[in-house]
C-alpha cells in the first residue's frame, strides 16, 4: 500500500474520532460549563458560559462540514500535505478534547484547541477547494 493511500483511512478515522468527541462534549457540556465558573456563580454567568460553549461547539461542527465536504468530494482526499496536516490536527484535538472532557478543563482552553485543531485544517481545506475550482474555471 502506498503512503498516500494509507493516509486516506487514517485521515478519515482521526476526523471521525474528533467529530465523535465534539458531539460527546456537546451532549455532556454541563460539567465543563461548571468547570468554567467560580464556586459562587449566578444564573446569568452560567447562561453566558453555556452559550459560549454552545457557539464554540457549533462552529466546530460547521468546520467539520467544510472539511468533510472537501475530503469526501475528493478535492483533497489524495493530497498528502493536507492529509498529514489534518491527521496531526485531529489527533491532537482528540487527545486534548478527551482531557478537556474528563479533566473538566476551563472553557478558555477550548478556544486554543479550536484554533489550532479545527480552524487550521478547515482553512487549508478551503484554500485547496478554491485553488482546485478556481484553476479549473480559468482553464475552461
Amino acid at each position: 500500500m502506498t503512503t498516500i493511500s494509507s493516509l486516506v483511512p487514517a485521515r478519515f478515522l482521526t476526523l471521525t474520532a474528533h467529530l465523535v468527541i465534539v458531539i460527546t462534549i456537546f451532549w455532556s457540556r454541563d460539567s465543563n460549563v461548571l468547570a468554567c465558573l467560580p464556586l459562587q456563580y449566578t444564573q446569568e454567568q452560567y447562561q453566558a458560559r453555556d452559550t459560549e460553549l454552545i457557539v464554540a461547539l457549533s462552529v466546530t461542527l460547521g468546520l467539520f462540514v467544510v472539511e468533510l465536504a472537501g475530503f469526501l468530494s475528493g478535492v483533497s482526499m489524495f493530497n498528502s500535505s493536507q492529509s498529514l496536516l489534518s491527521i496531526a490536527a485531529h489527533v491532537s484535538a482528540s487527545v486534548s478534547l478527551l482531557f478537556f472532557l474528563f479533566e473538566q478543563w476551563s472553557c478558555t482552553l477550548y478556544w486554543w484547541i479550536f484554533a489550532f485543531c479545527s480552524v487550521l485544517p478547515a482553512a487549508t481545506e478551503i484554500v485547496i477547494f478554491i485553488a482546485v475550482f478556481g484553476l479549473k474555471k480559468k482553464a475552461l
